[in-house]
Order: structure tokens, then sequence, then C-alpha cells
């Protein structure tokens, strides 16, 4: 897979930022500056030629720009599930490209791709400095959001084409830069000169080859709360049981990570770690010992956590995405604790906590806030250069730009050899084998 960014042309403007900062040495970025995919180097080998080595593009503004500030329109489009901090980014994208390099004509798309189609029925709104001003400080998207719409990608870049834009920004998670990928694509083949530039949007921190992606923080920031009420709860009853249900459909950073913030969870099943739930050396058999042995317990479940164990060989539905629609584990574990103990007659009393549209809906976190305002700014540099199909990552703590195909080639999950999940083990004291 190549890490080789696209581009629409040669740069031969000079930057506006040139002029903004004449007199203080501006930190261009040379085409040539490269962030290493793997940053350990192994001595017993030399490197020769540069070029042998993974290395991505690093962002950041350049000194000569491919489009002229006075031709440029742009769109902003929001996909996909709501998310701590995308208005932080829409905001940074419109004061950047307004301040900075003089583009006046902004445009909003409304309910996600849906708005962008030729004949759609939302019209786009015109976004100004003084309409964003304070948008950061409510979460959600003020353009509004919605799944799918990217069945028909020319009717799409019909859309584009009778807009008049030049550069369209993405806000999404792997499905809304699929769709991306596609627009870029399409505008190619039809020789348009049409920038496309991603912003990673996904609380489950899961598209791969980024660091991480916007709101993931403030997300298990967010359940660190739930999780402190679930541990509250658990300890003020005899054999009290918190069951806290997370956002993770098929990568568990969330649940791990606040399980790491806290240390007060006893259990975190995620879906990168099958468990079984009877038997001996299952799931109700560990929280049993735990039980007996310190009469309360904590649990967080990742919401794709254990879908074996619910579906079986049925073939699930999907959403406007091509999401599978998960079965519901947080309600099922509840159900099967109560009638397992039950069983046993040994009393419990068990609080389920699902704080997982708090979550999403919370407005970002000042650390998410920076890193949006900073993810914001290095879009408009790496468009304004005439860069296209690529978003922008963050890698070894650097500002990057990633080919869309590339991230989207594979999902980013927890490995269970990992250091990192060895560490959430270590924090829950549970079994590292739950499987009989």
């Amino acid at each position: 897979m190549s890490y080789t960014i696209e581009s629409l042309g040669e740069s031969k403007i000079d930057s506006p930022l040139k002029q903004q900062f004449r007199g203080v040495p501006m930190p261009f970025v040379s085409d040539n500056a490269r962030v290493l995919v793997n940053p350990v180097i192994d001595g017993s080998h030399t490197v020769l030629d540069v070029s042998e080595v993974q290395s991505f593009e690093m962002a950041g503004p350049r000194e000569k720009i491919f489009f002229h500030p006075s031709e440029v329109r742009c769109a902003i489009v929001t996909c996909g599930g709501l998310c701590p901090g995308i208005n932080d980014v829409i905001r940074s994208i419109v004061m950047t490209s307004y301040y900075h390099y003089g583009i006046s004509s902004i445009l909003g798309i409304r309910y996600g791709y849906q708005g962008l189609r030729y004949e759609s029925p939302y019209e786009p709104m015109e976004l100004t400095p003084e309409l964003v001003e304070d948008i950061h400080l409510d979460g959600g998207t003020i353009l509004g959001s919605s799944r799918g719409g990217t069945e028909n990608i020319d009717v799409i870049v019909d859309g584009i084409e009778k807009l008049g834009v030049n550069i369209l920004y993405t806000i999404g998670g792997d499905g809304t830069q699929r769709g991306a990928h596609r627009i870029s694509k399409t505008a190619h083949k039809r020789g348009l000169k049409l920038a496309v530039v991603g912003i990673p949007k996904t609380i489950d921190n899961d598209i791969s080859f980024i660091q991480k992606s916007f709101g993931f923080e403030t997300a298990f920031s967010e359940a660190v709360k739930a999780i402190a009420s679930a541990h509250v709860e658990a300890k003020g009853a005899p054999n009290g049981i918190g069951l806290v249900k997370l956002m993770g459909r098929h990568s568990g950073f969330i649940a791990a990570n606040a399980t790491l913030a806290m240390n007060d969870v006893n259990f975190v099943l995620v879906p990168e770690v099958p468990f079984d739930l009877e038997g001996p050396n299952g799931f109700l058999a560990h929280l049993e010992q735990r039980i007996l042995k310190r009469h309360h317990a904590v649990v967080c479940v990742a919401e794709g956590a254990g879908q074996d164990l619910l579906v079986g060989d049925k073939e699930l539905e999907r959403d406007a995405s091509g999401n599978v629609k998960l079965e519901d584990i947080g309600i099922y574990l509840r159900d099967k604790i109560i009638a397992y103990f039950d069983a046993r007659k040994i009393p419990i009393n068990l609080k389920y906590i699902d704080p997982s549209y708090m979550i999403r809906s919370a407005p970002a976190n000042p650390n998410d806030s920076v890193f949006c305002n900073l993810l914001g700014q290095n879009a408009v540099h790496a468009a304004m250069a005439g860069k296209t199909n690529l978003l922008i990552g963050l890698w070894n703590n650097i500002f990057t730009h990633v080919p869309i195909e590339l991230a989207i080639s594979k999902r980013k999950q927890i490995d269970p050899n990992s250091t990192f999940w060895s560490s959430v083990l270590q924090a829950t004291g549970q079994s590292p084998n739950m499987k009989n």
C-alpha cells in the first residue's frame, strides 16, 4: 500500500502566510519532510536509503500553494454518528480559511452526503467567522449529520460541480472516508481540480494509521464518570455489581482507556478478546469468585464485545453506512448475571448504566479542542497546497498526511498481545483468558 499523497498539480502561488508572518520565521513544511511509520529502529540493520523506510508526508503550511484564494469555494460536510469536537473542527477550518488564506466562500453542507446530492432538498449554509464564533462550546454539529448517501457517487460529484466547490472537507469515520475516496477518484476521472481532505472522526479510535481521532479523549473521559458512578453503586450495597456499557463496535479503546484512567474496573470486555459466559473458566464463574471474595465488582463492556454469544449463525442487518446492527450486549449481560446468581441463591444488587449517547453528544474537553483546532488548520494547509484524497492524521505526536486508501485498508483494533492490553489486565486483575 502506498504512502504517497496525490496532488492536483504543481504549487506555484506564494502562500498568503508569507506576508502575514513577515518578519517572523514561518515554519513552512517541505514535501520532503517525512514521519517514520515505525519509530523503533533495530540496531542490527543499517538503513541505507530513506526511500526504503515507510513514512508519512508531514502536515503543515506550504510556502507555495496550488489554489489562488480568490478562486476558492470550499465546502465542509459532517457524516456518521455524532462525536465530541465536530463543531471545533468546523470552526477551525472556517477561521483558518477566512483569516489566513482570505477565502470568503465557505459552504456548510447539511446532513452529510445527503446534502451534497445534485437535487438535495437541503440548502447549504454560508459559513462565516461570525456564525461559527461560539459553536465549539456546543456538542454535536451545526451542520447536522446522516449516514449513507454514497450509493451513487456521480450524483454527489454532480452536486459538487453545481455548487462550484473546488475544496471539500469530509469530517467522518471510515464509511465517510470511503465515500471521500470515491468522490476524489470520480472527480479525477472527470478532470475536475477538486481537493478532498478528510478529518478522521470516530470516538471508537478505530481508523488505521491514525494515532488518535478527535473526540476519543473526551469520550473516554466522559466514560470515566459513568464508571465512577458504577463503582459507588457497587460498593454501596452488599454484593453490588456495577455494569457499564460503552461504545466500541469493533474496537474496545474507549472501554480500555477509561478502565486505565479509573483503576476501579474489575472486568473489561472488548470485541478483540473473546470470552465464554458459562463454564468453569467463563466470565460468570470469575465474577462469582470476585463477589464471594470482595463483595462488589465493576464490569465495563464495549458494545461490540461478545456478539458471538448473542448472534450465533444469524445474519445481522446493516445500517445506511454499512455497519452491522449489533445486538445489545449490555442488556444480555445484565440478564445473564442476574439469572446466574439467582440460580446459585447468591443475592446481588446490580446497577446497569449505559451512557452511550451522553458521551458522544458532549462538547469537546480542552485537550480535544486543541487537537481539533490543529486538525482543522492542517486540513486547510493541505487543501490549499492542492493535496487530495488524504486524511489529516497524528503519528508519533506529529501531524501527517495519510492517503485515504491506506487509512481505510483495515480497522485499528487492540492487540491482545500488546503492552497496552497487558496494562489493562494489570489494572483490572482479571484473568487474561476467560475461555474454557
